[in-house]
């Protein structure tokens, strides 16, 4: 793709732009589990920062919070606290290192023989199944203002146009923030008590074995994520970013970014497909755009009235996006298992995907000791091992050389 040649102004208009596109899913997720909003900018923008520096400035991708992990930290934080639930999520940068090492030995092939979609399709219908009871519950506290938000971004998804097309999340909390205060739903104490200038409310981990196991495996869904990004990131820049400077790096810088995010208190991080659609819109592929959107979530989490009015966000608003958003996360699972023709005729294929389902969503539960395993990484987990010890037929062997 060209890309066009911007003066410095004009860099920094498409940089605040791309960064509205990643806006309201990066404050979502904190929004959701109970972490400072600020913070989840300040690691997003710090976080892209830090993959810059290691892909050495040439990818043009925006890191933003990964909703992988709403689910695990919900359930971790009620099971080891906060604190022990960071020192999960700082590990999950572990995964990505020892991915990046694998994939500089072996090639980008053993990852995909290792996650195939068999695999990575039920985890991610998982990760939206398993939420979509916060998401009604939500929206009971307030079913008209729920309805407004969820009919406003399902409206944006469909008949929007250019940029306002790629954010239907940041649409429907501001069209449901509005109809909210219309309603007198909305109490502005905390906006009008906050100062302009705040830092955002980080929080230092505290190290718990449970937790890292408990979140480790969450991390297989984002890391393939990680990859397909990566892919399309090269196509629609015209250069490939998988060899030069090597998916290796990408999946490193990844890695660093999501332990920075953990150790301060923020959600993992992970590529944000929605920007790479602002670039195909807007033919701007530069990676310095990417990095002024950066900077400028990092000075937004810097002023204490923005973290307070998103605190003002009545549930049933977020209750309204969450309906949509974790279905339509459900149903990408769906479709990544559809477009790789995963053939759920085949016996193996349905044990696998029947074992990952049942077992997230019944909450089975893995007891060693006093160590245990539950949820998302549980299942994603089984996934794996099955995927490698079930034997396959002859043309499946073949079709995986």
């Amino acid at each position: 793709m060209e890309n066009k040649q911007l003066a410095p102004v004009q860099k920094t208009i498409v940089g605040v732009q791309f960064l509205f596109v990643a806006f309201g899913a990066t404050v979502l997720v904190p929004l959701l589990v109970g972490l400072d909003p600020s913070t989840a900018l300040f690691t997003a923008g710090v976080g892209t920062l830090i993959f810059h520096l290691v892909t050495k400035g040439m990818v043009p991708i925006f890191l933003g919070s990964s909703f992988a992990f709403i689910a695990p930290i919900v359930k971790a934080t009620e099971l080891y606290g906060l604190p022990g639930t960071l020192s999960g999520l700082a590990a999950v940068g572990l995964v990505y290192f020892l991915v990046s090492a694998l994939v500089k030995w072996q090639g980008v092939k053993f990852i995909k023989r290792l996650f195939p979609p068999v695999v990575i399709g039920p985890v991610i219908m998982l990760i939206g199944l398993s939420l979509a009871g916060t998401g009604v519950n939500m929206a009971s506290e307030d079913w008209i203002l729920a309805i407004i938000a969820l009919i406003t971004a399902i409206l944006v998804s469909m008949f929007a146009k250019g940029l306002l097309k790629l954010i239907p999340i940041f649409a429907g909390i501001i069209v449901g923030y509005v109809a909210a205060v219309i309603m007198g739903k909305v109490d502005f104490t905390g906006i009008a008590e906050a100062a302009w200038f705040s830092l955002p409310q980080f929080v230092k981990p505290e190290f718990s074995w449970e937790a890292i196991l408990f979140m480790v495996p969450v991390a297989i869904a984002p890391v393939i994520e990680h990859v397909g990004d990566v892919y399309a990131v090269s196509q629609v820049a015209g250069k490939d970013f998988v060899k030069t400077p090597g998916l290796h790096r990408t999946m490193f810088g990844d890695g660093i970014a999501c332990i920075f995010a953990g150790l301060v208190g923020g959600p993992p991080v992970t590529t944000y497909s929605e920007v790479t659609g602002a670039m195909v819109l807007t033919k701007i592929t530069d990676p310095m755009v990417l990095r002024i959107a950066a900077v400028t979530g990092i000075l937004f989490s810097l002023i204490g009235k923005i973290s307070a009015f998103l605190k003002s966000i009545p549930g049933a608003v977020l209750g309204g996006i969450m309906l949509l958003l974790f279905g339509m996360i459900a149903a990408t699972g769906v479709n990544n298992m559809v477009q790789n023709r995963t053939d759920m005729g085949n016996t193996r294929n349905l044990i696998i995907v029947s074992l990952i389902l049942t077992t997230g969503i019944g909450g089975a539960v893995l007891q060693i000791g006093s160590i245990s395993m539950t949820g998302i990484g549980l299942s994603a987990l089984i996934g794996v091992v099955l995927n490698l010890i079930l034997p396959r037929t002859k043309a499946e062997k073949e079709e995986q050389q």
